[in-house]
């Protein structure tokens, strides 16, 4: 097991409980989402966590799959399964993704991985022509005290590695270098912001 994934092993009962800041821009963010979302598809959440946001997506889906590289993660996201037959999760980093899906979905999570675009490259493989990948990330480039306070807590122990200082603009390029088209973006909030992409295959 990586120590990345050991990082959120360990915080997984606290990230279970703790509240979302705002809860209005979330709110906004998954209506976006949800815009886009159709009966017929098989979706896949990358980076599902303890499974919170998967459960408010599932009912706009035909299949719902949620992984995420934490155990502990997928064990409480199991432990919230009750009578939603089209949702499931299971254990894998987003670098582990496979299968073919009509939509790819990942929220706070490439900012986290060792190498974005390899991992944007790799949801590309999975869809179709036309198939959708939703992110939403933050976006910290334009915030550079960030870094010296994310180095400092991780060298305690309280943030995991990497993070990268990414911003919509490296964002966006590397969903186009990867094979995409930009059809949507917005910030939820928009104060980090926190940006959300909506690309299809091409």
């Amino acid at each position: 097991m990586t120590a990345h994934a050991l990082f959120w092993d360990r915080i997984a009962e606290k990230y279970a409980t703790d509240p979302i800041r705002d809860e209005t821009s979330y709110e906004e963010g998954l209506a976006r989402v949800r815009h886009w979302l159709r009966p017929e598809m098989d979706v896949l959440e990358m980076g599902c966590g303890t499974g919170s946001t998967a459960l408010k997506l599932a009912d706009s889906v035909m299949r719902y799959e949620g992984t995420d590289l934490s155990k502990e993660m997928v064990r409480i996201a199991n432990s919230k399964v009750d009578g939603v037959d089209k949702l499931s999760f299971r254990t894998a980093g987003a670098e582990e993704v496979t299968g073919q899906w009509d939509a790819v979905l990942c929220f706070n999570l490439l900012h986290l991985v060792s190498d974005p675009a390899l991992v944007t490259r790799k949801v590309r493989a999975t869809l179709p022509k036309g198939g959708l990948f939703i992110s939403k990330t933050p976006c910290l480039a334009g915030k550079p005290w960030f870094g010296p306070l994310i180095w400092g807590m991780q060298v305690i122990g309280k943030a995991p590695k990497p993070v990268h200082m990414l911003s919509p603009k490296k964002l966006e390029s590397i969903l186009r270098g990867a094979g995409f088209e930009i059809v949507e973006t917005g910030g939820y909030p928009k104060k980090l912001p926190n940006h959300l992409i909506v690309a299809r295959a091409i």
